[in-house]
């Protein structure tokens, strides 16, 4: 099962908003970590659905922890973040065929 990187920050007066560096204008919330983390599976999926038609591209691979650190967008995205790493069990073949 692949996992994607999500990067989670939070503010005092904020829920904690979760974003995901290799798919680009997915995010979502939680007002606990836990719900965070469930809409974190939620978004993703969501996205996926209508990806190829919505974007006409494939549905973006996630990057290794070791290659997110070689970004500097995530570095600096990721300072004073908690990272979750979020299952994802569809594949790109059942992405196109749904």
């Amino acid at each position: 099962m692949r996992h994607y990187i999500a990067v989670v920050h939070k503010d005092e007066t904020s829920c904690y908003g979760v974003f995901f560096p290799d798919v680009k204008g997915v995010f979502t919330a939680g007002d606990t970590l836990e719900e965070a983390f469930s809409q974190a599976r939620d978004a993703l999926e969501f996205a996926a659905e209508s990806w190829i038609e919505d974007t006409a591209s494939d549905f973006p691979e996630p990057r290794s922890i070791d290659e997110l650190r070689t970004d500097p967008d995530f570095v600096d995205a990721s300072k004073d973040a908690i990272l979750m790493a979020i299952p994802f069990g569809r594949t790109p073949a059942r992405i196109a065929a749904e």
